[in-house]
């Protein structure tokens, strides 16, 4: 005997075919999407890539367009044409300005604010990450409570202090006052920007395993040293975030550096007032601006890109629990 002779009604079964469905394209779509999951995140990975891509990235394409047509020609600039050919505009801002000076000024600002950030971050983030000790919530929740306040609300102590001439400082500035110098500029970014470093920094360094320091520790070095030597190259896609995050912001800082300088080069003006230099009382130069907006942004572009794979594991570290 067969096995369809045993089981007459699964051969039944298995002869009748089911009708096609009458499926619209969007039933016959979403019929495809659910019996391969795997093709159905590839096709929204793409759709939300496609669209980061292009409302990202189509602003710089537009300021672009705007810098190499020439300025009479500005209003002949289409939606993805430019009105002319005019590249002569990169040359100009450095030979009308110092525009090389004024990006000078807001790299080393920046620079200089990171490092100083960094640093700081690192002795407080491992204070709060690895040690115990009565009111580190409180003192925590104090520090980062200084980040939620505007700029804005510190600006007038900080400009009276720092237009206050000190008999100490009057033989290394001119007027006695740091008014008018990089310091004015990066002490109160940088103590602004530093609550969120912090907070990063102390996040992954309590991750970091008691026995790595503790036999760093056992080979004579100090807790400063098992920090530098050990903790932070371990924590480096946390460093690099916290570093590139205040360079960038520091970088694009604008409130502070133009309160603080009168808007020279030589007196540490930041990249935005050079931008800014191009606006005239009766006329604005706009492919001016935008090609000075363009060579602006090469160091941050430059420096995420190094540092892209670092800031990315940075951001995501911990996200899953393995």
């Amino acid at each position: 005997m067969s096995a369809d002779d045993e089981h007459p009604d699964l051969a039944a079964m298995e002869q009748v075919q089911e009708p096609d469905l009458d499926r619209g394209p969007v039933e016959a779509w979403a019929a495809k999407m659910i019996s391969n999951p795997d093709r159905a995140y590839r096709a929204m990975f793409y759709t939300a890539t496609v669209f980061f891509l292009v409302t990202t990235l189509f602003p710089f394409y537009w300021l672009f367009m705007v810098a190499i047509t020439p300025g009479r020609e500005l209003s002949e600039v289409g939606a993805l044409t430019p009105g002319g050919f005019d590249p002569t505009s990169f040359i100009t801002i450095f030979t009308r300005l110092p525009f090389h000076r004024y990006v000078f000024n807001s790299f080393l600002i920046a620079t200089v604010a990171t490092v100083i950030v960094l640093f700081v971050a690192s002795l407080a983030g491992y204070v709060f990450g690895r040690l115990r000790f009565r009111g580190k919530n409180a003192l925590l929740l104090l520090v980062l409570v200084t980040s939620f306040f505007p700029p804005a609300a510190f600006f007038v102590p900080l400009n009276r202090l720092f237009n206050t001439q000190v008999a100490v400082l009057e033989p290394i500035m001119s007027e006695g006052t740091l008014y008018n110098t990089p310091y004015a500029i990066f002490i109160p970014v940088s103590a602004i920007f530093l609550p969120l470093s912090i907070f990063i920094l102390m996040t992954f360094y309590s991750q970091i395993p008691d026995g790595l320091e503790d036999a760093a520790r056992i080979e004579g070095t100090t807790r400063v040293g098992a920090l530098f030597r050990v903790i932070v190259p371990l924590s480096a896609p946390g460093v690099a975030t916290a570093g590139v995050l205040t360079f960038i912001t520091v970088y694009n800082e604008y409130f502070f550096s133009s309160l603080m300088t009168d808007g020279r080069p030589e007196n540490w003006a930041p990249m935005l007032e050079g931008i800014l230099a191009f606006q005239g009382q009766y006329e604005v130069d706009f492919h001016l601006m935008a090609a000075a907006s363009i060579v602006a942004v090469l160091p941050v572009a430059i420096l995420v890109i190094v540092a892209q794979e670092k800031i990315v594991s940075g951001l995501t570290a911990g996200a899953v629990k393995e």
